[in-house]
């Protein structure tokens, strides 16, 4: 299942959820905390500490737009989802 490490007040999260959304895929939500050096898991998944990140099997992206464009080519039209 694709897991979505995000903060409900970001912006770029929010483009992320609204493609998800919109793609209509399902996935898990991991809120991540407000303080940055307290995202442990966004770390141990990602390297770093920036939020948004999607984890869907092998591929982990860590940028909005990456995000977004990644959906889109594998789960959108034509996407193999």
């Amino acid at each position: 299942m694709i897991k979505l490490y995000q903060l409900e007040g970001c912006w770029y999260c929010r483009m992320v959820r609204e493609k998800l959304a919109e793609l209509g895929i399902i996935y898990e939500k991991i809120e991540a905390p407000a303080e940055r050096e307290m995202r442990q898991a966004v770390f141990k998944v990602s390297g770093q500490y920036l939020v948004p990140v999607l984890h869907d099997g092998d591929t982990i992206l860590s940028d909005e737009d990456e995000i977004i464009e990644y959906l889109e080519r594998v789960y959108g039209k034509g996407g193999q989802g």
